[in-house]
């Protein structure tokens, strides 16, 4: 980057930006710490922290001084002559364009009221009781309209546009809309076509086994994927999630019960995909600058997508994976077979709850998000009526009743801290990934069976050079054109998801 070299205005700019990022991975931790180990009565201070820190982060991103700074660097030519740091800048632009239209103290208001509407979340969550927290998901709704009102709406597009942007940029619901409405519509049809086949066995699901085997198993497992836990760690928590702060420290945290286990080692290796991105983000030299931030939350999910599903659900897994497991379990699965295991790992069957439902389903359990997000932003829905809708939604969408707030609207931490906007990504993130995974397999032809041996390297290392070390240089869209050589589409993930299961149910 010779260019940058001799540019003071553009290093002065990187270095702000660093100073910033080093103060919001500080806010980070904070939110990560509530959510592993603060004591329950440290809530309001917490809250108040959150608060101050927010409002210096956005102090620092909204100054004059990196407003003069970029406009110097958007007038150098040699700066722009550049395509990486053209790119940076201009994701620089559009970072301080939306910082800038947000007053300190709704940033200041968001950050504390998410804080303490967090913590009701919990408690109404453990009580399955929507009443609790449903003056805190009002308020977050309403500071949150107010947020999107200062965006403003795209031309043509509407409010929710302006929070989609956020996560997935220049996004737009009308767009996402006219891909889940055929999609839906294809997965439907798929899962009732498993409905009148033979389900597998879930026999292996069902053994009991106590939460410190399972802790063990999943660091073994995710070590192997290339997990550098020199760099990271593993911890428990009410809602699994990843948080990457800064160079060298990117967390991971999972939950456990007795019963199927494999929803905590598939999602302990769904982290560890948002983990290995984030590790794998040119982080060290360009902390603070978007070329060493991820390309958005779509393509963050199609890492994680990808490891807990094309590499962990796939046969090649298991036959490396089953005697780790039994001598973790002390051989509790000794007398089923690598296929009762894969077979057992790839039922296809409408469940409760999102982040333990099946591959076939998953996306329905999105799109029902999407709708209901989209609907309190456009004023079709009041927050009172979220429990009654979700719950009818649930049965158009996956035939089955919903017994408790806990297992129905309550289930997901998202909207009690604002994470409006952010449920489409998933399921774009798992397009990306069937994309993706089609061009991997066809630039690693011996890939299925590097799986079979544990060997994981030569994936990570595609990913490393194909995906992560890109940072934000390109849009998603751009970047899965870019290296699978075509636009995003639907049809690789139903190849992928019609190739495995018809033969598993024999139809």
């Amino acid at each position: 980057m010779t260019s940058a070299a001799a540019s003071e205005h553009y290093r002065q700019l990187c270095e702000l930006k660093r100073e910033s990022a080093t103060l919001g991975a500080v806010g980070s931790l904070l939110s990560w710490d509530q959510e592993t180990y603060m004591p329950n009565a440290a809530s309001d201070n917490r809250a108040e922290q959150s608060a101050v820190l927010a409002g210096l982060v956005h102090e620092r991103e909204t100054s004059k001084r990196v407003g003069d700074l970029l406009a110097a660097c958007e007038a150098d030519k040699s700066l722009q002559a550049d395509a990486r740091l053209a790119a940076n800048i201009r994701e620089m632009r559009r970072d301080y364009d939306l910082a800038t239209k947000l007053p300190p103290e709704l940033v200041k208001e968001l950050a504390e009221v998410g804080s303490k509407s967090q913590h009701v979340w919990k408690d109404a969550r453990a009580k399955s009781d929507f009443s609790i927290f449903k003056p805190w998901l009002e308020k977050m709704v309403a500071l949150t309209r107010r947020k999107a009102e200062c965006y403003g709406a795209p031309k043509g597009g509407e409010l929710y546009d302006a929070l989609l942007n956020e996560y997935e940029p220049d996004a737009r619901a009308g767009e996402i809309e006219k891909v889940f409405g055929p999609l839906r519509g294809r997965l439907s049809g798929l899962i009732g076509d498993l409905a009148k086949g033979k389900g597998p066995s879930e026999a292996p699901l069902g053994v009991k086994v106590e939460a410190d085997r399972q802790h063990r198993l999943g660091l073994r497992v995710i070590k192997a994927l290339g997990f550098d836990f020199d760099a990271g760690r593993l911890d428990v928590t009410t809602h699994p999630f990843c948080s990457g702060f800064g160079p060298g420290d990117t967390r991971l945290t999972t939950r456990y019960r007795e019963e199927r286990w494999t929803d905590a080692l598939f999602g302990t290796m769904h982290e560890c995909g948002h983990g290995l991105y984030e590790q794998g983000l040119p982080k060290s030299t360009l902390f603070g600058q978007p070329l060493a931030r991820d390309a958005g939350l779509g393509i963050h999910e199609s890492q994680s997508r990808m490891w807990e599903n094309f590499v962990g659900r796939s046969r090649a897994f298991w036959e490396w994976a089953l005697p780790v497991v039994n001598e973790e379990f002390g051989g509790a699965l000794a007398k089923f077979s690598v296929d009762d295991v894969y077979r057992s790992v790839n039922t296809a069957k409408p469940s409760l709850i999102r982040v333990e439902a099946d591959e076939a389903t998953y996306n329905l359990h999105v799109m029902l998000r999407f709708g209901i997000e989209r609907a309190m932003f456009n004023g079709q829905l009041k927050v009172s009526d979220v429990p009654g809708e979700w719950n009818a939604g649930f049965k158009d969408y996956l035939g089955i009743d919903v017994p408790s707030d806990a297992k129905g609207c309550l289930q997901d931490v998202h909207w009690s801290f604002g994470l409006f906007g952010y449920f489409a990504t998933y399921a774009l993130g798992n397009l990306y990934a069937a994309q993706l995974w089609e061009k991997i397999n066809h630039d690693i032809p011996a890939l299925q069976e590097q799986i079979r041996r544990g060997q994981f390297g030569e994936l990570l290392a595609w990913l490393r050079k194909n995906i992560h070390s890109a940072g934000r240089q390109f849009k998603a869209a751009d970047l899965c054109q870019r290296v699978t050589g075509r636009p995003l589409g639907a049809d690789p993930l139903l190849r992928h998801l019609e190739g495995k299961l018809r033969p598993i149910y024999g139809v």
